[in-house]
């Protein structure tokens, strides 16, 4: 067994599962205490590496792609003092972290583990329920429906519609966006069927956000969900012209699933989403699946 204790946090390898503990120094971010601990199975990691620093080095996990549904809904953008897959080294232990990291990468030869992406999540995502105020909204989630609640800060027609309710079966997708600059961010959920180009701002299965101390625990009610949707592997898409694409998110051997997408792509050509070409494509990849 290899095991590093840090004030960021500790890491303990025991040859089948990396576990990710994070410390209590004020300087952990907000989303990995609130995470707390991961156990990461050996099959899941694409790799381990250590970079070492004057005062400091920096442990860093890489994860094999769709093994981990919060990395998948915040599409690698955490910072640092919230990525549960980084680990601040004391140069006093420089020796214990470079033990681990051979350790680790040992067992990864030894396992033979590939690198590649994964078809299947290899960790649960956060547990529910659980709910995050943050932005101009919050967000809640039970495992089976999402519940966004607006506040004074809500753009007016936004909270005019009230509370809104959205059940996981009816998610096409989910996205966190932190804020960056003079940008805000967003907590998204698109919806079947009902496709937006509102700004988070306006539109009412959005949660905008805008680079507060609570925005990153925001992520974690997308990473539940995102656990609970069809996993990206299994999911195909459609390129329109100019680089449009068309998600076809239905399991190919699920026949009334497709005829439900065949519908969906209606709506869409006749809400104007979809061009005549972009329709007539997406029409074609899905009959051929039938």
């Amino acid at each position: 067994m290899a095991e590093i204790i840090q004030k960021d946090g500790t890491w303990v390898f025991d040859g089948d599962t990396l576990r990710l503990t994070p410390g209590r120094d004020k300087n952990v971010g907000l989303l990995r205490r609130e995470l707390g601990e991961l156990v990461v199975p050996l099959g899941a990691l694409a790799g381990i590496s250590f970079e070492q620093g004057k005062r400091t080095g920096r442990l860093r996990l890489r994860l094999r792609d769709g093994a981990d549904p919060l990395l998948h809904a915040t599409g690698g953008r955490l910072a640092e003092p919230h990525d549960p897959y980084q680990l601040v080294v004391e140069s006093d232990r420089y020796g214990v972290a470079e033990y681990l990291v051979d350790e680790v990468r040992g067992a990864l030869t030894l396992d033979q583990v590939p690198a590649g992406p994964v078809d299947a999540y290899l960790l649960p995502g956060p547990s529910v329920p659980l709910t995050a105020a943050a932005g101009d909204g919050t967000a809640s989630f039970d495992g089976e429906q999402v519940r966004l609640e607006w506040n004074w800060k809500t753009e007016d027609a936004k909270a005019a519609a009230g509370t809104r309710t959205i059940a996981v079966a009816d998610i096409a997708g989910v996205e966190w966006q932190p804020s960056v600059g003079l940008e805000n961010g967003h907590l998204r959920f698109t919806v079947r069927g009902a496709p937006t180009k509102a700004r988070p701002k306006h539109d009412p299965n959005a949660v905008e956000l805008w680079g507060f101390r609570k925005d990153p625990l925001m992520a974690l009610v997308a990473a539940a969900v995102q656990a609970r949707l069809p996993h990206p592997a299994t999911t195909t898409t459609t390129t329109g012209p100019g680089g449009a694409v068309v998600p076809a998110l239905e399991p190919a051997d699920d026949h009334d699933a497709l005829l439900r997408r065949l519908r969906e792509l209606g709506e869409l050509h006749r809400d104007g989403v979809l061009t005549d070409e972009e329709f007539t494509m997406a029409k074609q990849a899905v009959l051929k699946r039938l």
